[in-house]
């Protein structure tokens, strides 16, 4: 469906959990409460979520946390959606530790794609950015999952003083695989908004410095707002998503949906519309209502370049990545 702006509505993002196993700061401080399981949506609820949401025109779902692989059974829900007529795609973003014990099932499932989120590729600094170790099991289950056919992003936050000057390195990751390396502007959202931002502009800079041959790379490679670069001899490709430097609310064509049921119709806001009440009363006619409010809900643009005007106050664990 199209909202009050012309935008077409296609994308829904889930959070399945608030928990994860990881402790990046910029997205979850040590002291951030959880929400009990009693509050956090079904995997049945979240797919008679998605039921709807078709009804609706939304036919492509990315499952997030938290970190999603956390959550037991996570590759039941990703069946269930994919099992529902007419709908497109089923992705998921997650931080990889888990991810290559899961790949079969999650295969098996019917996942279409995945980003892995990974800020350096440098082992003592990832355990500085995370708070634990593993970056040899986030790169071990990359490389397993190109194996296996399965569409990688990476996604990657530079940070001004920590790992700004791992662009190059980081880049190398599509240099060697087919794979997509995507650098995404700090969110000043809940915990976010303590941490500088790489401007994305001065980054593409400092790469045309280095390869004079990078060039715009028009092909549609999923769902989000990145806009992708080409580098000759390089197997994938770059991305960027701009949210300070680059506005793209023109072409925003999602929704999400938090853990506890809570509709967001813009990441920078905190209004939001609730289905767990309805969802649990049973009532589909009511959860689409509900769904089809949050869609004609979305604003024209964010704010995030005016920080006073920003209206969520929760960490992007809450939210949903």
């Amino acid at each position: 469906m199209k909202d009050l702006h012309g935008r077409t509505i296609d994308y829904m993002r889930i959070s399945i959990t608030d928990r994860c196993n990881l402790r990046c700061k910029y997205c979850m401080p040590q002291d951030i409460s959880q929400v009990p399981m009693n509050e956090i949506l079904t995997y049945e609820e979240i797919a008679d979520v998605c039921r709807e949401a078709v009804k609706l025109g939304i036919r492509k779902f990315k499952i997030t946390g938290g970190e999603p692989l956390v959550r037991k059974e996570c590759t039941s829900l990703i069946r269930k959606i994919k099992e529902i007529p007419e709908v497109e795609q089923v992705t998921m973003t997650t931080n990889g530790i888990l991810l290559e014990a899961h790949l079969e099932a999650l295969l098996l499932a019917g996942l279409d794609a995945v980003n892995v989120s990974l800020d350096t590729l440098d082992e003592k600094r990832y355990e500085e950015i995370t708070g634990f170790t593993g970056l040899r099991s986030v790169l071990s289950a990359i490389n397993a999952a190109l194996d296996r056919g399965l569409r990688v992003k990476v996604n990657a936050v530079l940070q001004p003083g920590v790992n700004d000057e791992e662009w190059n390195r980081l880049l190398g990751l599509a240099k060697k695989r087919n794979l997509d390396v995507r650098f995404i502007e700090m969110m000043p959202i809940g915990a976010g908004k303590q941490y500088r931002t790489v401007s994305n502009e001065k980054l593409l800079q400092k790469m045309k410095m280095v390869y004079p041959d990078i060039q715009k790379d028009e092909r549609i490679h999923g769902n989000g707002p990145a806009v992708y670069y080409r580098i000759p001899g390089f197997q994938g490709s770059i991305g960027f998503i701009s949210a300070i430097h680059g506005v793209f609310c023109d072409r925003c064509n999602r929704i999400r949906m938090t853990a506890t049921g809570e509709l967001k119709p813009c990441l920078c806001y905190g209004d939001t519309v609730s289905v767990k009440k309805v969802l649990r009363e049973g009532n589909s006619d009511d959860v689409r209502a509900l769904i089809e409010q949050a869609v004609l809900g979305k604003p024209k643009m964010h704010c995030f370049a005016q920080r006073p005007g920003i209206t969520e106050y929760k960490n992007m664990v809450q939210i949903g990545g």
